[in-house]
């Protein structure tokens, strides 16, 4: 049985600044591409079913260098709709709104969507990838906080419990099963990770 594959973009300006980013559809930044190369030896060796990516510019780009051959171009992967909110870091709409958390409250205004809209199109992204599953993985290449509902719902947990799941740019996540139950079998791998360099910690520097 297969798994289903999350991948969350390489860096652009805006996940490095931390500004909130949906509907904004921006380039990778050099470490962005890097990043994204980077990921074809963790995917090399998995049979794909589907390979299916959010409609950004981000996600697609990351998609073709990390050498995955698209099938599907899917609107329900993209990113949670931040309305007012995008374009801007957590701690300018702290100082605006300290009690907003999108989580509970969703996005704001025009174009925000709440946790119950995001719940509907990715439980629909999961329902019609689960099928595939006996014939090979299946690719969501998307961004981290749809990713981060993806996986709560795989577990049956509600979208605010994406909130538990921390998630970096251009890492591996997998959902499948354990004794027949929907599980987390991986999560969080980047290319750094996987080659050494970022795991285990230099603990001299913390003296």
């Amino acid at each position: 049985m297969g798994e289903i594959v999350l991948i969350r973009h390489g860096e652009t300006t805006w996940s490095a600044s931390g500004q909130h980013t949906s509907v904004t559809d921006l380039e990778l930044t050099e470490n962005g591409v890097s990043q994204a190369k980077a990921l074809a030896p963790l995917l090399a060796d998995r049979h794909f079913a589907a390979v299916w990516s959010s409609p950004r510019k981000r996600a697609l780009i990351t998609a073709d260098l990390a050498g995955l051959e698209l099938t599907a171009v899917v609107p329900d992967l993209a990113e949670w709709g931040y309305g007012d909110y995008e374009g801007r870091t957590s701690e300018e709409i702290a100082a605006e709104n300290s009690d907003w958390s999108l989580w509970t409250d969703g996005g704001k205004g025009p174009g925000g969507e709440s946790p119950d809209e995001v719940t509907v199109r990715l439980d629909r992204a999961l329902t019609e990838a689960e099928p595939l599953l006996a014939r090979g993985d299946v690719a969501f290449i998307a961004h981290g906080h749809s990713l981060r509902v993806a996986a709560a719902r795989w577990l049956g947990r509600p979208a605010r419990d994406g909130r538990d799941f921390k998630i970096d740019t251009a890492s591996i996540a997998a959902l499948g099963y354990e004794h027949g139950h929907h599980a987390i079998t991986l999560w969080n791998l980047t290319a750094a990770a996987a080659s050494g360099t970022a795991w285990p910690p230099d603990e001299s520097a913390a003296r």
